[in-house]
């Protein structure tokens, strides 16, 4: 049930660059963002206007087979693109390492929320000057692996 379809990177080149290299590697390289030495996945969604396959690297939140997918595009105003599109289509592709699998998000509320948002900042500490720039609420949304991913 894997994505398939054009690919069309976004409009910045280190993301489009940082995707292609952990995609080639296996996740060996591009596997931080920058140079933090803080890991990062990649995250494959299908474009809510373009139809096109959209790929985005995001700081790595794990727990128990789950990861949080925080929309805080840091701290803007609005919610990044990849958003709409998880909006649109919940299914998409998380590569944490050699392959990909398939996983279903959704957007988390409440307690559940809080949860992941803590687990989300102690693994990237800048997400709370995130949200002390902004006034929206940043969204969260947790990608479950399909059964037999």
């Amino acid at each position: 049930m894997s994505i398939k379809g054009d690919y069309e990177p976004g409009p910045w080149d280190w993301v489009r660059e940082q995707t292609e290299e952990y995609e080639a590697t296996g996740g060996t390289r591009a596997n931080t963002l920058r140079d933090t030495g803080l890991p990062i996945i990649v995250v494959t969604t299908v474009g809510h206007k373009t139809g096109k396959v959209r790929k985005v690297p995001l700081m790595r939140v794990e727990h128990e087979g789950e990861y949080a997918l925080v929309a805080s595009k840091g701290g803007a105003v609005d919610h990044p693109g990849w958003y709409h599109n998880l909006i649109a289509d919940p299914h998409v592709m998380v590569q944490d390492g050699p392959e990909p699998f398939d996983a279903e998000v959704r957007m988390v509320t409440g307690d559940e929320r809080a949860r992941w948002w803590e687990r989300s900042v102690e693994a990237f500490p800048t997400y709370a000057d995130y949200a002390a720039k902004t006034n929206r609420e940043i969204p969260v949304f947790v990608a479950t692996p399909f059964a037999g991913t």
